[in-house]
């Protein structure tokens, strides 16, 4: 009997093995691939959760109290603790990134369009830990853009692991996502839809499947720990007379609009202005992030509500419970705190300060509307909800899901005329006014150009030496032809991309281009071939039918 069942778990092993050596070698198949999505998920949805509960355990044992509205601690810690955050903020990220800038979701997206679906682990991982402190000691950003980027280095580990292709490890990033997102906030739907619209930007039927999978593991982990609530309860259901009120809500949405534009903008008018202050006088990039925190301790001295992710504001402007003029001066704090943490590469997310200031704008529309037009406005706290979601939409370039999400984070949705039509406007104006969303935006900065479509930056992901002819072919240009175009300036390195080769061909009448590496004062350029124009044509036509049948498939 013995001998039987040590026969039957050698066997199962060796089985067990053989399956693993399959997966590793030729990837998995459709079942396999959703089994291994619900295993992303779980493990996301668990790392969005102990994030969550780190930074509010954290801001509570730091400032000593729950709700971070009610500090009482004296006013030299008040501005100490931040400053302190920022020290420690300051030594990870110029320890463990090559750039001393914390990663979030503009890096996920670029990292799916250009980088297979992965993301730095490293750099992730301190980036994540550098967030953690800055929105536990008194940074003004969101906890999404964080906890996006780590479910992202957990799917890189899992692409590794089984060594994904381009398409697998894309698919494995917005299952990832996905839970992240609805784990943080309780919305499985929304959470399936940000990663197809936000990070993988396609809705391919075979990525749907995994993907809603894994969102609802996300959701269920969040449940277990919170239970089935929303993130914001709602003062109450108000129905209203649509038809009525509709010309409101479409101003509503163009405000909402041109302040989201304006929040974006600001952030990266700071940006530029901390960029060049820093160069200027020289600071050290590890003092950045400090000198941003004491910034923000002075400002939370008459403003506590700039502190963390701010949903205790969110909550009250969603019930109405502040007046308008209190309303107009939170807004204009709220962004300044945003733009100061957000310029002095503190860490931290954009979704969470956009929801404070659409509440905020709302609310602030809401009363006017409905003091001038009180027999037709019902309640100012509808508006709330609908530019919480109009501002939330056009920041994140995210209609559909921010709409969702709004729906979920308030469990109202008796208001979904209302919202659809604010965000529908907010976004179709915003996105005339930036590069679609503040992320896209963001990668332009950056000369990182994903906002125009594959189109644009496919070619930067070719590199020149996958299309080149080697110079041992026959029937290529002489060596001495080559060195001619090379001294004339066309040419093109051999690290580079078809981007670049495809700019010096349109510049030039040539029909091919020597690829050379022209070496250092004591290394003697160096041909390897050349590259022809049809060929880099041919490439880029087979990338662009690739993408169409991943994303149509």
């Amino acid at each position: 009997m013995a001998g039987v069942i040590k026969g039957l778990l050698e066997k199962s092993t060796g089985d067990l093995s053989k399956a693993w050596d399959v997966l590793r070698q030729k990837g998995p198949g459709e079942v396999q691939f959703w089994f291994i999505a619900l295993i992303v998920g779980i493990f996301a949805g668990l790392a969005a959760l102990m994030f969550r509960i780190a930074i509010e355990f954290g801001q509570a044992w730091i400032y000593r109290t729950d709700t971070i509205l009610h500090v009482s601690l004296p006013w030299y810690w008040i501005v100490l603790i931040p400053t302190l955050g920022g020290l420690c903020v300051g030594f990870i990220l110029t320890r463990f990134t090559p750039d001393g800038r914390a990663r979030a979701v503009a890096d996920v997206i670029e990292g799916a369009a250009l980088r297979d679906g992965r993301m730095e682990r490293k750099a992730g991982l301190a980036s994540a830990l550098a967030s953690l402190v800055t929105l536990s000691t008194g940074g003004s950003t969101g906890r999404e853009g964080p906890v996006v980027h780590l479910a992202g280095v957990i799917s890189t580990r899992v692409s590794d692991l089984i060594k994904a292709d381009g398409v697998t490890g894309r698919d494995l990033l917005g299952c990832a996502v996905a839970a992240a997102v609805a784990a943080s906030f309780n919305a499985p739907i929304a959470g399936a839809l940000f990663a197809l619209e936000v990070i993988l930007r396609h809705f391919a039927v075979q990525t749907f499947a995994p993907i809603v999978i894994a969102s609802v593991s996300g959701a269920v982990i969040g449940r277990l720990a919170f239970g089935n609530i929303t993130e914001f309860s709602l003062a109450t259901t108000v129905a209203t007379d649509f038809y009525l009120e509709l010309p409101a809500f479409l101003i509503l949405g163009i405000v909402c609009g041109l302040v989201a534009v304006a929040f974006m903008r600001g952030i990266f008018l700071a940006d530029d202005l901390a960029n060049a202050a820093q160069s200027k006088w020289h600071i050290p990039a590890i003092l950045r992030p400090a000198i941003a925190g004491v910034l923000l301790g002075l400002i939370a001295l008459g403003f506590p509500h700039i502190i963390g992710v701010g949903y205790e504001m969110t909550s009250q402007a969603l019930t109405g419970a502040v007046g308008l003029r209190d309303l107009i001066v939170f807004a204009v704090v709220k962004a300044v705190a945003v733009a100061i943490t957000m310029a002095g590469r503190m860490g931290g997310g954009i979704f969470s300060p956009s929801l404070m200031m659409g509440a905020i704008t709302g609310l602030a529309f809401g009363l006017v509307a409905t003091s001038v037009f009180p027999g037709v406005s019902v309640s100012a706290t509808l508006y709330a909800v609908a530019g919480m979601g109009a501002v939330a939409a056009a920041v994140l370039g995210a209609p559909i899901s921010t709409i969702l999400i709004v729906f979920e984070l308030t469990g109202d949705w008796q208001a979904a005329l209302a919202v659809m039509v604010a965000v529908s406007l907010s976004t179709a104006l915003s996105s005339r006014l930036v590069d679609r969303s503040f992320f896209l935006t963001q990668l332009e900065r950056r000369n990182t150009h994903l906002a125009a479509g594959p189109q644009a930056y496919l070619l930067s992901t070719l590199p020149v030496t996958n299309v080149m002819r080697d110079k041992s072919e026959d029937g290529l240009p002489t060596s001495e032809d080559c060195w001619n175009l090379v001294e004339q300036g066309l040419y093109v390195d051999g690290n580079a991309s078809l981007e670049v080769a495809m700019g010096v061909f349109e510049t030039s009448n040539s029909t091919y281009l020597p690829v050379v590496t022209l070496g250092g004062e004591d290394q003697p350029p160096e041909l390897w071939g050349v590259v022809y124009h049809v060929d880099a044509l041919k490439a880029f036509n087979r990338a662009l039918f690739e993408k169409s049948v991943e994303e149509h498939s």
